[in-house]
Order: C-alpha cells, then sequence, then structure tokens
C-alpha cells in the first residue's frame, strides 16, 4: 500500500515508492487514502503504466487507523463510494480497473451492505479479507467471504490463509470467488500462482538480475524478498547466516553459489526500457 498524499505531493515519494517496467503487467496499485482528490490524483500519476488502482480499506494497523486510512475507511462508506465515482469519472476508461480490498465485519450484513453499495457506485471488483479489524491470527472466514461472492454481481476475490497452490483450489471451491489475492504465500513463493510448491530457482535468478539492471531498489527490500523466497531450501544455521548480511554483495555472492545460480553482473541480461512516471 503506498500513502496517496505524499505521493501525489512529492517526487521524491513517487520516485521511492513506485517502480515498474513494460514487462512488469498486468499491475494494479494499490493506495491508501481518506481524500477522494488524493486517490484520483494518485490513479492519473500511475495510469499510462499499469491497468488498475486498488483502494485499501481494510489494513488493521493502528498507524493507518489514526492516519484516517485502510481500516478506518470501513465506518465511512460514504468516502470510499465518493472515491469510486470520482475515479470513473476522471478515468472512464473501464479497462483501468477502480477496485477495493476490505476486511470484513463482525455483523456480515453491514459488511454485504458495503459491498452492494459500491457495487452501484460501480467498482470494479472487490477483495475480501476474511478476519475482521481486530483479528490477527485467527482463522479467516471463508464462509463470510462466499456470503459477500453471493450478494453481489461483481467480481470477488478471496484473501486471508492462502499460501499453496491447493489453498488456492479450495478458497474457491468453498466461496465460488473469482480470484485470490495472497500475501506471505507469495512472499514465500513468487510463483505459486504458476503451481510451484516452493520458489524455483529460476524465479530467484529473475530477482537477482531485475535488481542488477535496475539499482533503484533499496537493500533492505532485496534482501527481504530473497529471505522469504529462499527460507524453505536453506537450513537453519544458513536462514541464520543469511539474514545477517548487510551488503547486496556479500548477499548476491552466498545465493549464487548456495544455489548455483549465475552472478547477475556477470551475466549480459537484456536491456528494458524502464517505465518513468514522468516521460
Amino acid at each position: 500500500m503506498i500513502t496517496a498524499d505524499s505521493f501525489v505531493k512529492s517526487e521524491k515519494a513517487r520516485e521511492a515508492d513506485f517502480s515498474t517496467d513494460p514487462d512488469d503487467r498486468p499491475l494494479i496499485v494499490q493506495f491508501g487514502s481518506s481524500s477522494p482528490s488524493d486517490i484520483v490524483d494518485a490513479a492519473e500519476y500511475i495510469a499510462r503504466v499499469s491497468d488498475g488502482i486498488d483502494i485499501n480499506c481494510g489494513c488493521p494497523q493502528k498507524w493507518a487507523i489514526a492516519e484516517k486510512i485502510g481500516g478506518y475507511l470501513l465506518t465511512h462508506p460514504d468516502i470510499i463510494q465518493d472515491m469510486i465515482v470520482q475515479l470513473r469519472n476522471r478515468i472512464p476508461d473501464e479497462t483501468f480497473t477502480k477496485s477495493i480490498k476490505i476486511r470484513i465485519d463482525p455483523d456480515i450484513r453491514k459488511s454485504v451492505d458495503l459491498c452492494q453499495q459500491l457495487e452501484a457506485a460501480g467498482v470494479s471488483f472487490i477483495t475480501v479479507h476474511g478476519r475482521t479489524l481486530k483479528q490477527k491470527n485467527e482463522p479467516a472466514d471463508w464462509d463470510a467471504i462466499k456470503v459477500i461472492k453471493d450478494s453481489v454481481r461483481i467480481p470477488v476475490f478471496a484473501n486471508g490463509d492462502i499460501k499453496t497452490s491447493e489453498d488456492i483450489v479450495k478458497v474457491v471451491a468453498d466461496t465460488g470467488v473469482d480470484g485470490v489475492m495472497s500475501a506471505n504465500g507469495l512472499l514465500a513463493n513468487p510463483a505459486m500462482f504458476s503451481g510451484h510448491d516452493v520458489t524455483p530457482m529460476e524465479c530467484v535468478q529473475d530477482w537477482l538480475d531485475i535488481n542488477e539492471r535496475d539499482k533503484s531498489c533499496p537493500f533492505r527490500v532485496f534482501h527481504h524478498h530473497l529471505i522469504w523466497m529462499t527460507e524453505k531450501q536453506m537450513s537453519k544455521a544458513d536462514r541464520i547466516k543469511f539474514s545477517d548480511f548487510t551488503t547486496k554483495e556479500k548477499v548476491v555472492d552466498f545465493i549464487t553459489n548456495h544455489f548455483e545460480l549465475q552472478n547477475p553482473a556477470e551475466r549480459s541480461p537484456i536491456p528494458r526500457e524502464s517505465s518513468s512516471l514522468d516521460d
């Protein structure tokens, strides 16, 4: 989630928070905001290099609630509705989707009412995380997701406890949803949607190559993704050692030697054009 207010006000924030390339499609960019005008302005910045905007209406973190974004919006449906209406007016192209992600209310009827209200406003699809704002480790309520799916005509995506390809098959069968969203599952295995049980080494090699080609990714982010992707394929001792590295050179050297991959600095990847917001 990118905070829309800083994104639209600061070029530095845009450079730090968002980057892509022509091969990164389809691409939907998620923002958090309590301002319809900021959401619309943010959408106009990314519309040329993406396929849609998603409004985060479910983040349960205290800072997000305090900033009146994320889960705060669940009790202010008029703001979400205004965002959708203004997005459709400013960017009428139907191929550029305007979607939202929510968490469920303890009273599922309130969630159904919200989704039906936003369907009437013209939202493209809704992703439903099957937990309330106060829940953290409790099992996701897929039955609640099914209730919402059965109550609207627009596509509904399921989110929560989707960590393997088997989970994808089960949640679709149990709820009838049109798609799924996964967070931790895809961090651990970016190729999960392709049917892989663990991250294939081709995926790790791609991540190394991408960061050799585009050096704007902060080291912390580069390293963090590799820790997630390789966790199930390293011993505990190797995981501890790898997590302690503080330079890109050490990380790349360890990964390429441990998994017999090619050092990206020694490869000759095909150059790709960048997709700048300011081009």
